[in-house]
Order: C-alpha cells, then structure tokens, then sequence
C-alpha cells in the first residue's frame, strides 16, 4: 500500500471534523502527489504532540522558521510507510526522544493552516505520543528551543492550534 492510499484509508475511517476530514480526501482524490511537499496546490503534513510519562506536560519546539512553539512535526516522505509513521518519524527527529510511543485510535484532529508560496496549504494530520520514563529531549536543528510545559501553560504560549490539538488529546488520554 502506498503512502497516499494509507492516508486515503486513515482519513475515511477518521469520525471527526466532517467537513475538513471530506476536504482532505477531495485534496488527495485531485492530487496523486498531494503527499508531498512538491504539490502546489497543498499537501499532507503529520504531527505529534508528545506528553511526558506522568501525563501531566506536553514537549513543544519552538519551530526556528515560524518562531512558534509547535508540537512536533513536518513532510511526509517517501520512505514513511504510513502517516503514522510520518508523524512518529517527525516527533523523534525533532524532539531527540526514541521510544515514543503514539496514543491508540488513530489520529487525534486535523488541522489545515495556511503557508507561503510557493505551495499553499499543509493539511495536518495530528497524533499524540508518550514518551517513555527515561526521556531526554535534545534541541534539534528545527528548533529554537524545546521545552516542557505544563498543559494550563500552553495557551500562554502556543496559538489555538496547539490548544486544539492538546484538547483533543486530553480528552483521549
């Protein structure tokens, strides 16, 4: 199964945001390369927001391009197997931690957010990951700085996105 068809199926099975959900399948219906960063019109982008081990803090990055604190994540890319994969991918490269492991139930929302041209929309698929007990975050080259926040102090310091998707993510947990 290719990339595409695995987020195809992802997406029909996902039973929440209807009108978003059905927006990113008419995205990857016109645009066989709607997976990746080359398509103009837009393309599928995979995240995770990582939680400690107590469940009681999430790990954001500020993002060194926007200046942004951010969950983790970015492109999808040839390799990655599923979008899954993408976004479990994306949460170890940027926030240094292996053994993430993402939360059950498939994505947790979807995001879309307008970017620059040349391209102009990445259409977010989003995913929470624990990390294991012995965590350690490193700074990667995406980032700023990466840092631990305790969930009553992410709307300080993240936009509605982030708040959304820690939302979503609190009601799952």
């Amino acid at each position: 199964m290719s990339l595409h068809d695995d987020a195809v199926l992802v997406l029909k099975e996902y039973g929440s945001q209807e009108e978003l959900r059905q927006l990113y399948l008419e995205h990857l219906d016109a645009h066989p390369d709607g997976m990746y960063k080359p398509c103009g019109a837009g393309h599928l982008t995979s995240s995770a927001l990582v939680i400690d081990p107590s469940r009681a803090r999430v790990l954001l990055t500020l993002h060194r391009k926007l200046g942004m604190w951010l969950q983790m994540g970015g492109h999808c890319e040839p390799g990655d197997a599923t979008v899954e994969a993408a976004a479990l991918r994306e949460a170890t490269e940027e926030s240094g931690i292996a053994g993430l492991s993402l939360l059950p139930g498939g994505p947790v929302r979807l995001d879309r957010h307008p970017i620059p041209a040349p391209c102009h929309w990445h259409l977010d698929v989003q995913y929470a990951a624990i990390a294991p007990a012995d965590a350690v975050a490193a700074i990667s080259e995406e980032s700023l700085d990466l840092r631990w926040f305790a969930y009553e102090e992410v709307a300080g310091v993240a936009d509605t996105s982030v708040v959304r998707l820690l939302e979503s993510t609190l009601a799952r947990l």
